[in-house]
């Protein structure tokens, strides 16, 4: 895979809570060059100045980060809000205690309420922090995703004590959501062997900021 093919797998990621405008300008910067699949900021930097990103480009933005102990109406407000001011897609945290009580109905209900806040042509990314789950906890976040509309599952915010992505979970959600949705692997991927190991066990999409090693081999 050549780095320019490798690229249209990465969404290049900044989450730090401490990111500044300027930063958001450099990594956009980047991004271009690059010519990744997307940019991915928090919120509260949005909106990007006009013209900063290229249009081949999209803008991501997280709801409900990093921890997903928001209300449900709390991350559809704030998909909705990260929409008007320029997101086209958005990577929402699951509540894991919906998850870990097995509380099926409610978790596809807060889904349910985000991707009802944006419009069909924005992606929703649904993060459920495989690293923390049993693979029966990921099989069934990943199908009550499936049932409400999300279009990618994803593996990690990257911020949570149990660790980020891995081959093994990758590729239960990838058999779990077959080919109706994509699968967005995130956390810990920095070199291009382990982002290479993720798009075979059946990633579309990989979240990181170590973009220009991964490129560079």
């Amino acid at each position: 895979m050549t780095p320019f093919e490798l690229a249209k797998f990465i969404d290049h990621t900044l989450l730090a809570p401490e990111a500044t405008t300027q930063d958001i300008v450099k990594l956009c910067e980047e991004a271009n060059a690059m010519k990744v699949a997307a940019v991915c900021i928090s919120p509260s930097l949005l909106p990007i100045p006009s013209g900063l990103l290229s249009g081949e480009i999209a803008l991501a933005c997280v709801t409900g980060f990093p921890s997903g102990a928001h209300t449900a109406a709390t991350k559809a407000f704030e998909a909705a809000n990260a929409v008007k001011h320029g997101a086209s897609e958005i990577d929402m945290v699951v509540n894991l205690g919906f998850v870990f009580d097995s509380m099926w109905l409610e978790l596809g209900d807060e889904i349910s309420k985000v991707r009802k806040s944006i419009s069909e042509s924005v992606k929703l990314k649904v993060i459920i922090e495989s690293a923390a789950l049993t693979d029966e906890q990921i099989v069934m976040s990943c199908r009550v995703a499936v049932a409400n509309g999300a279009d990618f599952v994803k593996t990690s915010t990257g911020f949570h004590k149990s660790g980020g992505a891995s081959v093994h979970a990758v590729q239960l959600m990838r058999a779990t959501v077959g080919n109706s949705i994509g699968v967005k692997a995130s956390g810990g991927i920095r070199t291009r062997e382990s982002a290479l190991e993720m798009i075979k066990a059946g990633a579309s999409r990989l979240g990181t900021s170590a973009t220009s090693a991964i490129l560079a081999g």
